[in-house]
């Protein structure tokens, strides 16, 4: 099973999404509030190659992107074979 990295934040419907789609998949994962976490905010800028917007979402060191990218990998059932 990967290694998974979420960034979220406060209040953010599409990062609850996230975190249900993952689970809903088996999927666990490691969550990183940049609202709570100091520094964690610039740190998902520079591994998200300049992308600010939240959910985040990285498989060991690949950068998934947000939802939208997760959930049309579940529709093109292409997001199990990311997990193994």
């Amino acid at each position: 099973m990967k290694n998974i990295t979420i960034y979220t934040g406060p209040r953010c419907n599409y990062c609850e999404a996230a975190k249900r789609l993952l689970t809903r998949n088996n999927a666990q994962y490691n969550e990183i509030d940049i609202g709570k976490v100091e520094g964690a905010m610039e740190e998902m800028i520079s591994k998200a190659n300049g992308k600010r917007t939240i959910p985040q979402i990285f498989f060991d060191d690949l950068h998934i992107g947000g939802y939208d990218e997760v959930r049309a990998l579940e529709k093109e059932n292409k997001l199990q074979d990311l997990l193994k």
